[in-house]
């Protein structure tokens, strides 16, 4: 399996939590499905389906949040509020009041939800303890927080660090457009968005484009930066990297799929093959890719230090 986003997250390297102790920790957030009378559930579930919380392969943990969400429009409620408040009023000769609808309105919702059909939505989550990442497969820092507040309460004193980095992605991005130049082991691939930093936010984007020096460094020039780049590490790895150090669109290229275990015998074996393979060219890639833009930025003592990731 592939996360097709990063949300990075950082702890200390190597961090010494045991599976056992992880899981351990977990189980009492458990997923457990929706009550008829709960709009949302939320818990970890098996990644692989059996009862442990926690799947491992070569030191590397894998979890996987589930939120069930009950399909409930606020449209609905209010027409049958509407309809209910319609009744009582020609039954007690006047409009019920505001607290009156509220109830009504909670009565509905009540009546409504046990009805109601669910979707459930899966987040998964790479822990690396051996060179300390924390990724999140998430398309938005708000997603990944879902998973992050359920860690922090399950783990005491848990040692998580946003990644900063010395040089933002932002004018580093803008750099390597100004210069022709992509940083060492990366080429600059064709998409990427620049916008203007004043209060117009002019944006232009080029997709799947040609990104010709003399056009980049006109909008360059008009005093746009660059907040989205299309970038391929070491011809192995394509991705997006946005101007908040997110990494969307990850794709692995052909030669990393004919790296791939063909001789797996089953389901189970090509999953943790794949999973492997993912983490293992993931954590260089991003300890690469930290490494371009200057290092990463302690919270600790605000100091530049490279990436530890092997």
């Amino acid at each position: 399996m592939w996360f097709k986003n990063l949300q990075i997250y950082r702890l200390p390297a190597p961090w010494a939590i045991s599976a056992d102790q992880l899981e351990s920790n977990l189980a009492p957030q458990a997923f457990a499905a929706c009550s008829s009378l709960e709009m949302q559930s939320q818990g970890w579930v098996s990644p692989r389906g059996n009862e442990r919380l926690v799947h491992v392969v070569n030191r590397q943990f894998l979890l996987k949040l589930d939120t069930e969400k009950k399909l409930l429009p606020s449209t609905v409620i209010n027409q049958v509020t509407k309809a209910r408040a319609a009744e009582l009023e020609e039954q007690q000769g006047f409009a019920p009041g505001r607290k009156q609808t509220k109830e009504l309105k909670e009565q509905v919702t009540d009546e409504l939800l046990p009805r109601a059909f669910s979707i459930v939505r899966s987040t998964w989550t790479w822990i690396d303890p051996v060179n300390g990442w924390l990724i999140v497969d998430a398309g938005s820092p708000g997603k990944a927080e879902e998973v992050l507040k359920l860690l922090l309460k399950a783990i005491p004193k848990f040692p998580l660090e946003t990644l900063r980095t010395v040089r933002s992605p932002l004018s580093s991005m803008t750099d390597w457009l100004a210069s022709d130049e992509a940083p060492s082991g990366f080429t600059v691939d064709q998409d990427t968005e620049l916008r203007a930093s004043g209060d117009s936010k002019a944006t232009v984007r080029f997709v799947r484009h040609t990104l010709e020096p003399e056009d980049v460094q006109r909008h360059i020039e008009s005093g746009k930066q660059c907040t989205r780049l299309a970038l391929t590490w070491n011809d192995r790895v394509s991705f997006v990297l946005t101007e908040n150090l997110s990494v969307k669109k990850i794709a692995p290229l052909d030669v990393l799929k004919e790296d791939s275990d063909v001789t797996a015998k089953n389901d189970d074996e090509r999953f943790d093959g794949d999973f492997m393979l993912m983490t293992g060219e993931v954590s260089k890639m991003l300890a690469d890719l930290i490494e371009a833009l200057g290092g990463q930025l302690r919270e600790n003592d605000g100091t530049a230090a490279l990436a530890a990731a092997a």
